[in-house]
């Protein structure tokens, strides 16, 4: 980009422009994955829908690729590209809640600790992912796991509208009464059809919940395991919770013998009744011997940022994902063997129920098509020493070919990594189709191809 090119458009956005050369320029283009090294053209801190406006259009008239960076946590690094405008929203993340309509509009910056802290000063939420420092906009467009989809759905399910730029620069609002079929595709449908400046979501009542975090030694996962297995095929939708396998983390309630070494843990939280609390928790402690557990009321921004501290910025990162339709003997089988190996403190394996509400919506009512399987397990391995880098992609790879045989064709897009691209279609199965051609009609030059991208039919 040259520089009568930049200050053409200096000269269209009050947001601040950053270009090779500028101070700043390398805290600029990082991005949350530290496996990942790109020089983009320029970073355009948008600072509202004019600027967002004027960098479409600058990209498309220029020839540019362009990135789209809401809460930057895109494992493949897709919020940035070598050559590219970045459209980064890391100034826009006000969050407005309307306690009596039950409603919360963000900007396309915010994450969910952003939300949380908005909407729990009036007792609301909606579901949001695991770890606080996720963006919204990113995690709803993907679908939006987390530990509230049992009782309310995913993120996509409570989105109500979404304020969308298009590549000709066109400003619109897709909703079920506005622009139904770009609002379809939005939802799980990721930023393939526009940059989405603001979105509006749904709110339910959740202030204090009653959480668990129960820590095993590895041995005792098959027992855990196949518990847990039978605990969520009955658990009222209240419930969320995942199992999952870590080395165990340095928290002040695992002992430090614990630390490091491979562990089997349940985490989630009790919606319902407060009273019943503890009850719903005390069968995990009484399952197998704990290591070591945190049990009791906490508010739910809370827990959905207590995690926050054991993923900054510039882990290496490479993620897989999957969709079962159960949790089988022989998946069981897998996570036992690999689970076992984690590898790094940083590195995340988990499996999220996404029944109840979740199940309550259609295949083809949203783009998300995943309304049948039970859980989605995401393998999100993180290390900080590049020495082993090839030893932990391996792993990555040879733990997702051993889920393979008990999944579903599927994955889940917000955990796909780069080479995932050739399983777009897949992932998408019957609705693939029906969003290409939504596709070719908002973007038909796929000018939104920085993404696990849906070419235009």
């Amino acid at each position: 980009m040259n520089g009568l090119n930049v200050d053409t458009l200096r000269g269209q956005v009050r947001g601040q422009i950053i270009t090779p050369g500028d101070a700043g320029y390398d805290a600029a283009r990082a991005v949350h994955n530290g496996l990942i090294d790109r020089r983009p053209a320029a970073v355009v801190r948008v600072s509202q829908v004019a600027d967002v406006i004027a960098c479409v259009n600058f990209a498309r008239e220029n020839s540019l690729d362009l990135a789209v960076r809401g809460g930057g946590h895109s494992a493949p690094g897709f919020g940035t590209w070598d050559g590219a405008l970045v459209i980064d929203f890391v100034n826009t993340s006000g969050v407005r809640v309307d306690p009596a309509a039950r409603t919360a509009r963000s900007e396309a910056g915010a994450t969910w600790a952003d939300f949380n802290h908005a909407t729990h000063a009036f007792g609301l939420a909606t579901t949001g992912g695991i770890v606080g420092s996720t963006g919204v906009s990113g995690l709803t467009l993907g679908g939006g796991i987390g530990y509230l989809d049992r009782k309310y759905g995913l993120s996509c399910d409570n989105l109500l509208s979404a304020d969308v730029v298009l590549a000709d620069g066109t400003f619109l609002t897709a909703s079920n009464s506005e622009n139904e079929d770009l609002f379809w595709a939005l939802r799980g449908g990721g930023g393939n059809f526009g940059v989405v400046t603001s979105l509006e979501y749904r709110l339910h009542p959740v202030d204090l919940v009653h959480v668990g975090v129960v820590i095993y030694s590895v041995e005792h996962a098959e027992t855990v395991a196949r518990f847990y297995r039978e605990q969520m095929d009955t658990a009222p939708e209240e419930f969320g919770a995942f199992l999952a396998f870590h080395q165990g983390p340095p928290v002040p309630f695992l002992p430090e013998e614990w630390h490091g070494k491979p562990v089997c843990v349940v985490v989630g939280m009790w919606t319902g009744d407060p009273a019943e609390g503890p009850a719903r928790w005390q069968p995990f402690l009484d399952v197998a011997p704990v290591a070591g557990s945190m049990v009791g009321p906490m508010p739910y921004p809370a827990l959905n940022s207590a995690f926050d501290a054991m993923y900054p910025k510039g882990l290496l990162a490479y993620w897989k994902a999957a969709f079962l339709p159960e949790l089988s003997d022989g998946a069981i089988e897998a996570h036992l063997d690999f689970g076992s190996r984690v590898p790094s403190v940083q590195t995340a394996v988990h499996l999220y129920p996404i029944d109840g509400a979740v199940h309550r919506v259609g295949a083809t009512e949203t783009a998300f098509p995943n309304r049948t399987a039970k859980f989605s397990p995401v393998i999100a391995c993180m290390w900080d020493n590049p020495a082993d880098t090839e030893a932990n992609i391996a792993w990555v790879r040879d733990y997702a070919s051993a889920l393979q045989p008990f999944s579903e064709a599927a994955g889940y897009i917000n955990f796909m990594d780069k080479d995932d691209l050739p399983k777009v279609a897949d992932n998408y199965g019957t609705n693939y189709r029906r969003l290409s051609e939504i596709k070719a009609k908002y973007d038909p030059q796929n000018l939104f191809h920085v993404n696990q991208n849906i070419p235009p039919g």
